[in-house]
């Protein structure tokens, strides 16, 4: 499919290419608790929730759009009834289904649902190797228990299947034990991700950022593992932006790759754009799919360059890291066209040292979010 230019973007916006992946958020319900949660302060209702009929719509203009997959997340996307239908609605408009799940719902009934669905990979979290603490981090009983047993449900499947092991200060010192855990799960595949911190994580920064020995541990615990397990285990690394010098290409720059539909049917660059005021993002109860895509003043205001302020209008990696994180710009400064202060030319860049300072001397206690009541302390 051609790039095209839609009418209206800024200068310094390059042509247009397709997405290449859908990030479909089916609901905010989750039986979970996690303190690094990446949905939005403010929770979607079940009520407001798109039904089958849409989403099954908004997987067939993803795909006329040029998306090649599709990423069934939440929430807790086997929270939904028709979790089935949506991955058979996915699977038929061409899409690769990957279901990215807490796995403590997940038994052997639904398992078949979605295989007979045409479900192709699974990427299961985890919150600690340690069953305590992993109970601890989601608020959810007997959490691990439940994960190896979805974990051996999805391999006697058949199916791909990845392991997501979101990293912090309170379980990053088990890292050696989560990659063994990939390799005796089955996993092709693990992601570690360290926390990104801007929606709820935001509250939680200081009981989760970890010191930067932690940090320099883990770097070189990936690389020896990626060495020595190559051709057994891929290994992503996704790490925190708060020890950088330079910031990261967040999601490939805005609205360039990637493209997420809400529980509610808005279409953001991101899943957590939503955190940004000033924004009126399409919908696509209103809109399609496409049109979002290409011509939402929300997609474009940040495309390119020409948006950009000094010190990235001018930088050489301009093109590189796309000005960083715009999520984390706001959350860090107020203002979502600022440098990313993980950037060292970010007049803001101070910010991140506090930060660092401060969850330091924090005793680590998490702030639980409940939805529909308020927010419990750990």
């Amino acid at each position: 499919m051609n790039a095209v230019t839609p009418a209206g973007t800024p200068s310094g916006t390059p042509p247009l290419a397709p997405p290449l992946a859908l990030l479909a958020e089916l609901t905010h319900r989750c039986p979970l608790r996690c303190p690094y949660c990446s949905n939005p302060v403010e929770l979607t209702r079940v009520a407001a929730e798109l039904d089958t009929a849409s989403w099954a719509r908004v997987f067939q203009e993803a795909s006329a759009l040029g998306c090649l997959q599709v990423h069934l997340s939440g929430g807790e996307p086997t929270a939904r009834r028709d979790i089935a239908e949506l991955v058979r609605a996915a699977a038929a408009a061409g899409l690769y289904t990957n279901l990215i799940t807490a796995g403590v719902l997940l038994d052997e009934a639904m398992m078949a649902r979605l295989v007979e669905a045409g479900l192709d990979h699974v990427q299961l979290s985890v919150q600690d190797t340690e069953p305590g603490s992993a109970e601890r981090i989601g608020g959810y009983r007997d959490a691990l228990p439940k994960k190896l047993r979805a974990a051996r449900l999805v391999r006697e499947a058949g199916l791909a299947l990845t392991l997501n092991a979101v990293v912090h200060r309170q379980n990053l010192d088990r890292l050696p034990e989560m990659i063994a855990l990939a390799l005796e799960i089955g996993a092709g595949r693990l992601e570690v991700a360290h926390v990104q911190y801007y929606g709820w994580a935001l509250a939680n920064r200081d009981a989760l950022l970890p010191t930067r020995a932690q940090l320099e541990a883990a770097t070189a615990e990936v690389q020896r593992a990626r060495e020595a397990l190559k051709g057994r285990l891929v290994i992503d690394y996704v790490v925190p932006d708060y020890y950088a010098k330079r910031p990261k290409s967040c999601m490939g720059g805005w609205g360039r790759q990637f493209l997420a539909v809400s529980p509610a049917g808005r279409v953001l660059p991101c899943h957590a754009a939503e955190s940004l005021p000033g924004f009126d993002f399409p919908n696509v109860r209103e809109v399609s799919l496409r049109d979002a895509w290409e011509n939402s003043e929300a997609f474009n205001r940040f495309r390119g360059t020409g948006w950009m302020k000094g010190p990235c209008r001018d930088c050489p990696r301009a093109e590189i890291d796309w000005g960083g994180c715009r999520c984390q710009a706001f959350a860090l400064t107020g203002d979502a066209a600022a440098t990313d202060p993980a950037c060292g030319l970010s007049p803001d860049h101070a910010l991140l040292d506090m930060a660092v300072r401060e969850a330091a001397a924090s005793e680590g206690d998490f702030t639980y979010r409940v939805m529909g009541a308020a927010p419990q302390k750990a």
